[in-house]
């Protein structure tokens, strides 16, 4: 059953100010740049921006996510309503449910006169008036309204499809002139390149704004060939080609791209990774000695240590890092030691460790020294160490992806050691602070919440939140409200012509960048784009992000929720939690209906075709007539298989779960081999790391969806990280282990 939540949230505001097309390049638009900004300023003035305090005001957007079918009576009521901003939605939305259901009389009723009531879609309502006379057989009508478009909004993003509708060559030239980054003037682009391929300036457009669209690498190849490219045009296509992980054409072309430290790495790396060890080499130099103090040359000199003909020639390198760039320290501290522990090098060894802990002991390579070594005590018994060695981790690397599982192992070693206060403290720390991590579910889990443990998930029927949309973090108002009312192509395409910045985005700028890949049913795409914006690491991106990742929206974008009718419809079939179903998905497939295996899995949960024979009789399903790539029939199949290995479990997901993965043959090895009284010791001890990594990977999918998803958890979260318990260590000083530990002696 679903249940509307309201959350107040920080709203991440940024503008999508737009630069001049192809700046330095071959030729510009200016006129997009010179006009857009003012192109909303009156509407401004008449309608509220859009945050998420005044999205949650609406009685229209959360209808957005419903059926044509489910809403209509809801928005018929709205649009009968006094003049407000929720009646013209109504009345938009309305108009184009009908189109789509190709009554095109029954949405000009809705359509008529709002482009003077709703004047920030004023041009897109013009162009669903023109859909609509077309439906009718008005072409004539519909062609003027077009026209209106172009003549009344010259510089608007809807004029660009406008003018494509139109189809002329003249118009073809404005669009191309004007829109350059408009998606339906990229298809215009491709069929005049078919025609003649010796178009520079049409290739250099599609290099620019469609770098991520299917089949551009053979436009960068001709593209590559022209003799009149700039410096400027070339790290154009440079940055296309490493996109598209063409990475030696790319430091190709890098190499003739303006010397930047971005480039001058991009073109070394490009060498090394084609094997072109010398060259490489010879671009680092180049990198270290015209950009001494760059970001990029500490990354340059490591680089540099890894193609060095010798371990000891790679030693200076590696010693410029540490004593340069503290930021890539931690790094080039454990490419050191590998090398030294190669030579028998003890004393090196140690002292490059301890200065690993002493001086560098914040970074992610010191916090995987501490838990190994942690790991080694805990596993010889000695539990008291074990947390001596882990406890720092949370204290002096809190970013570190090792944190939360320090934090809850802690405990874990606290409870051993009779430490029960101790034990609930480092549990609670590890939710408060961790909250997206599997091991706050565990932590949870063993604070007695309500969040199901590996006996008992199957059976649970979390409620869940009704789904809205984010008010996305950049882009014009007109984008946003597109968006936020379902009208994913016309958002896409407005998106994509305010884009200019695409080569390289502002970190407000990715993120909706991702919400709109998600929009478009891009599910991979779109949380890998999202999910990479923790790693960009400029002083000014880490702000944002801080700011940014303690938002509901950047966890539900990143945790999507797509098909959820389906997913409710087969786990009340099949008994099977909805979230954990949700949770699989998202970890075997992304969410992608086509995704494939090179083993053959096909789909949303990866099911084999032998697997999908096996289940057809079971359900009473002939396999004929069932097709992977539909959802439906995956999910089914899936759903049922999934509570399949849970009934030959007794209910345990644990290795129902680890059984979706590596098969029941492996499960059953592992009942006889692994610890059988602990399930974390249990799940710490598989074998395969990418069982182990998996069944990890499953569960936290599973937390995160509870934790976003459903009120009663969502509450107790928001409760858990006001308080922020600190993590417990021992005694009243912080211990303080050596650096280089001795092992015990074997007994």
């Amino acid at each position: 059953m679903l249940k509307k939540l309201q959350k107040k949230q920080i709203s991440l505001i940024a503008g999508a100010g737009l630069c001049a097309f192809l700046a330095g390049a071959m030729f510009s638009a200016p006129e997009i740049s010179k006009n857009f900004g003012n192109l909303f300023k009156s509407n401004r003035d008449k309608t509220e921006l859009l945050t998420e305090e005044t999205k949650a005001k609406s009685a229209v957007l959360p209808l957005v996510v419903q059926s044509t079918d489910e809403r209509a009576a809801k928005l018929e009521a709205v649009a009968k309503g006094s003049q407000s901003a929720d009646r013209n939605r109504a009345r938009y939305l309305l108009a184009s449910d009908f189109i789509d259901n190709k009554n095109g009389k029954a949405a000009l009723k809705y359509l008529d006169g709002l482009e003077n009531d709703y004047s920030l879609l004023a041009p897109y309502v013009l162009l669903k008036k023109a859909q609509a006379e077309e439906l009718l057989g008005n072409d004539s009508k519909a062609s003027d309204l077009r026209q209106k478009v172009v003549k009344d909004y010259p510089t608007h993003p809807a004029t660009a499809k406008a003018l494509y509708l139109i189809g002329t060559n003249e118009y073809q030239d404005k669009a191309i002139a004007q829109f350059p980054s408009h998606p339906l003037t990229w298809e215009t682009i491709r069929k005049r390149l078919e025609q003649n391929p010796n178009q520079p300036q049409l290739q250099l457009a599609l290099a620019k704004f469609s770098f991520d669209q299917p089949g551009i690498v053979p436009v960068l190849d001709k593209l590559a060939s022209q003799p009149t490219l700039t410096p400027e045009n070339w790290e154009i296509l440079g940055t296309a080609y490493w996109e598209n992980s063409e990475f030696g054409k790319a430091a190709t072309a890098y190499s003739k791209a303006t010397r930047t430290p971005r480039n001058l790495y991009r073109a070394g790396r490009g060498l090394q990774v084609g094997g072109q060890r010398e060259d490489a080499l010879n671009a680092y130099k180049a990198l270290v000695t015209e950009f001494p103090e760059a970001r990029e040359t500490g990354m340059g000199l490591l680089r540099m240590a890894e193609v060095s003909q010798t371990k000891s020639e790679a030693i200076p390198y590696i010693d410029e890092v540490i004593s340069k760039f503290p930021e890539k320290a931690g790094v080039a501290l454990v490419k050191k030691i590998e090398i030294l522990k190669a030579q028998n090098d003890g004393k090196g060894v140690e002292a490059a460790q301890k200065l690993l802990i002493d001086k560098f002991g914040n970074t992610e390579e010191a916090a995987e020294y501490r838990w190994k070594v942690a790991q080694e005590k805990a596993k010889a018994k000695d539990y008291k160490a074990a947390w001596e060695w882990a406890e720092p981790i949370a204290q002096n690397n809190p970013d570190s992806i090792l944190a939360p599982r320090a934090g809850f192992w802690v405990g874990k070693w606290a409870t051993k050691l009779g430490k029960q206060t101790e034990a609930k403290q480092a549990y609670e720390y590890t939710v408060s602070n961790y909250p997206y991590s599997y091991y706050a579910w565990r932590s949870a889990s063993v604070l007695g919440l309500n969040v199901g443990n590996f006996n008992n998930v199957r059976k649970m029927t979390p409620e869940v939140i009704e789904l809205v949309r984010p008010v996305p973090t950049a882009g014009s108002e007109a984008f946003k409200e597109l968006y936020l009312l379902g009208q994913d192509r016309d958002a896409w395409l407005q998106w994509q012509t305010e884009f200019q910045n695409k080569m390289q985005p502002t970190l407000p700028e990715q993120f909706t960048e991702g919400l709109l890949q998600l929009a478009r049913g891009e599910n991979l795409k779109g949380i890998d784009t999202i999910s990479k914006l923790e790693d960009r690491d400029t002083p000014e991106d880490a702000e944002q992000y801080k700011a940014l990742h303690k938002q509901l929206i950047y966890w539900q974008a990143r945790y999507p929720f797509p098909y959820i009718k389906e997913i409710e419809k087969w786990s009340k079939e099949y008994k099977v939690n909805p979230l954990l179903v949700t949770a699989v998905m998202r970890q075997e497939s992304r969410f992608e209906k086509k995704a494939k295996s090179t083993a053959g899995a096909t789909g949303l949960m990866q099911v084999m075709p032998a697997t999908a024979q096996f289940i057809a009789p079971q359900i009473k399903q002939d396999i004929k007539n069932l097709n992977l790539e539909n959802p439906k029939d995956n999910i089914m199949l899936g759903t049922w298989y999934l509570g399949h290995t849970h009934d030959s479990y007794k209910e345990n997901s644990l290795l129902a779960i680890a059984s979706y993965n590596a098969g029941p043959g492996n499960v059953s090895k592992w009942l006889t081999s692994l610890p059988k009284d602990d399930p974390d010791d249990f799940v710490e001890n598989i074998p395969f790391d990418e069982t182990k990594n998996y069944v990890r990977q499953v569960f936290g999918n599973y937390w995160n969806y509870l934790r976003l998803y459903n009120p009663e958890i969502s509450q107790i979260v928001a409760k858990y990280s006001a308080e922020h318990p600190t993590l417990p260590h021992q005694g009243e000083t912080k211990p303080t282990p050596t650096a280089n530990p001795k092992p015990k002696p074997k007994q």
